[in-house]
């Protein structure tokens, strides 16, 4: 494509060309194209072929692999952001429309911002008749309401794999249109490499789920950390067209896209390969806050990570997809803090986990120094961590004291939403860094250090004493769709 001079403002149309697996080799291909363009292919390799698939099974996997393919298109949509979107073959259904609308605009919220876009109004998929709006919802609920805008108020009709989950919250409605497929009872969970998921794999152990340790693409790190779980693993492959790369470099629109969107329904057909019955993430309830933006509102870097999606995709894939495959994030009830305080409980992970998203930007070989010491992710899990873990142990672990540094006063500024907002991260609330921040003041190892000083100095005066405390935020608390008896035993364990 060295020929070809994008020019993203005269791209009148996207268009989703064509979706394919091979069972012979376990390679799905998703193509995609602008206008009359040259195919941007892209390829998703799961491991175990040759595959074998019986009839309602093989028909849910394509159903899938159609939206992944689907979803996965916000990736190359976001080149040019064209005022049409074309589906070739057969149309898709309302609901699906109103999903893929909700996904491609939220998702791509920050990209929007940052691009000085508007996309209200300007995303719509065809499909077989005028999809149904989703309805607004206020801050931090979501976008669409799954249970009266998308789903059917039908319930859920149990399998034997997956009884459990027949009162889950918010999975009313599901399975109206899509067969249960009698899926064993096991846990597809992905890994991140981060203290969220090492929580979330070791509560389903505690619980006895059977669980495979998930990942997409080649991170050493992640792969490193999946070792040390001693689960059997699960690594994906997936290659971006070479084309987009292409495209970027001339001129092309680009920034975040929602990429747990992404990931989620390559596990979607990855656990219907598999014969599997749930798909486990392990998103906090503060995914579904974002950063505060004045003269813009609320912009959320982690929307695919937040209630909003996992409520809305979870439910259409019980519904379109397969009735007993269950999507859920695991620690949706929980604050980053508690979270936090559960991983602090084991050092087992001390010397493979990393949360600095430089590592999977940088990575090659994986890396010596696992923590950069300098992004928000790194000032966010230092400071977290800190109220629950011995001062030394969590200093071994960065290698440095980030909050004896006034060098990073403007970092931790950001994540206390002081004269700055929320950074656009995967980092938890203003209000938990606040709390932690306090906690630590009133410690004789912490409160002499540079910044826990300053805000004993400066800023904690000026907060409400009665919003600074931490134990309120480690209560669980909101909707989820965690199965009612993996719930019990969650939140009794949370709360030892």
């Amino acid at each position: 494509m060295s020929d070809l001079k994008f020019q993203r403002e005269a791209v009148k149309a996207f268009r989703f060309v064509d979706c394919s697996l091979d069972l012979a080799t376990g390679v799905a291909r998703l193509v995609y194209a602008f206008d009359d363009g040259p195919a941007l292919t892209e390829t998703v390799s799961f491991p175990g072929a040759p595959l074998a698939l019986d009839g309602a099974r093989a028909q849910a996997v394509q159903r899938a692999v159609r939206l992944l393919h689907l979803i996965a298109g916000v990736s190359y949509y976001k080149a040019a952001v064209p005022p049409q979107v074309v589906i070739e073959g057969d149309p898709i259904d309302p609901e699906t429309a109103a999903l893929l609308e909700t996904v491609y605009r939220h998702g791509l919220g920050e990209f929007a911002y940052r691009n000085g876009l508007d996309l209200h109004g300007r995303i719509r998929f065809p499909c077989s008749e005028s999809p149904p709006r989703l309805r607004e919802r206020g801050r931090g609920q979501g976008e669409g309401d799954a249970s009266q805008s998308i789903i059917a108020s039908n319930p859920l009709t149990p399998s034997v794999a997956s009884r459990d989950f027949e009162r889950s919250p918010a999975s009313e409605g599901a399975g109206a249109g899509a067969p249960a497929l009698g899926l064993a009872a096991h846990a597809l969970v992905a890994i991140g490499g981060g203290k969220d998921s090492l929580v979330s794999i070791e509560a389903l152990r505690r619980a006895g789920v059977a669980q495979t340790v998930s990942w997409i693409g080649s991170s050493q790190l992640i792969a490193a950390c999946a070792a040390r779980t001693g689960l059997p693993t699960l690594n994906i492959g997936r290659a971006i067209a070479p084309e987009l790369f292409e495209l970027n470099r001339q001129g092309a629109y680009n920034g975040h896209i929602p990429v747990t969107a992404i990931n989620s329904a390559i596990l979607v057909v990855a656990a219907l390969l598999r014969g599997v019955d749930q798909v486990v993430f392990s998103n906090e309830r503060s995914a579904s806050y974002g950063s505060m933006i004045p003269g813009t509102g609320e912009v959320n870097h982690q929307w695919s990570k937040g209630w909003a999606f996992e409520s809305l995709f979870g439910a259409h894939v019980q519904r379109h997809v397969a009735a007993d495959l269950h999507y859920y994030s695991l620690l949706r009830p929980f604050s980053e803090l508690a979270v936090a305080r559960q991983f602090a409980r084991t050092d087992h992970y001390d010397a493979h986990f990393s949360s600095c998203n430089r590592n999977f930007h940088i990575l090659g070989e994986r890396p010596v120094n696992r923590w950069c010491g300098v992004c928000p992710k790194c000032h966010f899990v230092f400071l977290a961590l800190a109220p629950f873990m011995p001062k030394p142990r969590l200093l071994n672990i960065f290698g440095r004291n980030l909050l004896d540094d006034v060098a990073q006063t403007a970092g931790f500024d950001a994540l206390l939403e002081y004269q700055d907002h929320k950074p656009f991260e995967c980092v938890g609330e203003g209000r938990e860094a606040r709390a932690a921040m306090a906690t630590l003041g009133q410690r004789p190892e912490w409160r002499e250090d540079a910044l826990v000083a300053r805000f004993n100095r400066e800023i904690g005066p000026q907060l409400d004493a009665d919003e600074l405390q931490i134990g309120p935020l480690l209560q669980p608390e909101g909707e989820h769709r965690v199965p009612p008896a993996l719930w019990n035993m969650l939140r009794a364990n949370f709360a030892a």
